[in-house]
């Protein structure tokens, strides 16, 4: 049966033929909006997507150098900076700061990662990644630039720029 045909010319459940909006405005307003469901259209659902999109293959390089998602994040994260506090660093590899506490730790009994005291308010924790750590990330971090820039190839240089703007306002809070 041919459904294209059905959809130009049957009315939905309950709509009378007269009813419906004429195609061509139907069609325009879905493009609009960017497809005809609201996942289609919705920024929350797309981000995820594209996260998805990058992230799912670089995951088995990520798993074969013998780290979780989360161990990255959180070594990419402090790659070439200083120590920062656990508390920084858990909103910036967007994890709850008790899982981020106990993930740290085991790093740094793997000495991938040092804790030390906050000389400017005792009660925070600096981390900080050490030689040891940093030899483990560089090669996956190089890959990393490697596989986004492959997933972004079909954009230029210029919208990949805007794109990563606009994203970076977006995140911004307040």
């Amino acid at each position: 049966m041919n459904t294209r045909f059905l959809k130009e010319h049957v009315p939905p459940p309950g709509r009378t033929k007269a009813e419906q909006p004429p195609r061509g405005a139907a069609t325009r307003e879905a493009a609009e909006r960017g497809g005809p469901r609201f996942i289609d259209d919705y920024l929350g659902y797309l981000l995820g997507q594209a996260n998805h999109a990058l992230f799912k293959d670089f995951d088995a390089v990520v798993r074969d150098a013998g780290l979780s998602s989360i161990e990255w994040r959180v070594l990419a994260t402090l790659s070439g900076q200083p120590p920062i506090p656990v508390g920084q660093l858990a909103q910036e590899v967007l994890s709850q700061q008790p899982t981020v506490t106990k993930l740290v730790q085991r790093l740094a009994a793997q000495g991938w990662v040092t804790l030390r005291d906050d000389p400017a308010d005792q009660r925070r924790t600096l981390v900080g990644i050490t030689a040891m750590g940093q030899k483990k990330v560089t090669p996956l971090i190089a890959q990393a630039r490697h596989h986004e820039a492959s997933v972004l190839g079909a954009l230029g240089a210029a919208e990949v720029r805007r794109l990563k703007e606009q994203l970076r306002r977006l995140a911004q809070p307040g």
